[in-house]
């Protein structure tokens, strides 16, 4: 299957964290029941602990746009989020490239 990633990268303050990623848990249902999502993951910088980035995979980017964006689980998930699109840095969608592979370390189990 072909997927089309789509990044979103947040700048959020201190103190809204938890509220940030307690949002994002909620919205979850709505990403994990949409028929066009494959997966979904939220990840905070360690650096720089402000910076967020959620990585959701798609379909296509017509599913997504046309789709989920259209359809029934939208409502629920932007509900959830809605605060903190402002705090919105970048939000684009990628294809990925045949460069990729599994490193030394998936072999521990």
């Amino acid at each position: 299957m072909t997927t089309t990633v789509e990044y979103i990268r947040y700048r959020i303050a201190l103190g809204d964290q938890e509220a940030f990623e307690q949002a994002y848990a909620r919205g979850a249902d709505a990403l994990a029941a949409a028929p066009e999502c494959v997966d979904y993951e939220l990840a905070r910088c360690e650096e720089e602990p402000e910076r967020y980035v959620l990585r959701i995979r798609w379909t296509s980017v017509d599913a997504h746009l046309n789709g989920f964006r259209k359809g029934e689980h939208f409502p629920a998930f932007f509900s959830a989020i809605r605060p903190y699109v402002t705090a919105i840095e970048e939000m684009q969608h990628y294809r990925v490239t045949g460069v990729a592979g599994p490193g030394k370390a998936a072999d521990r189990s």
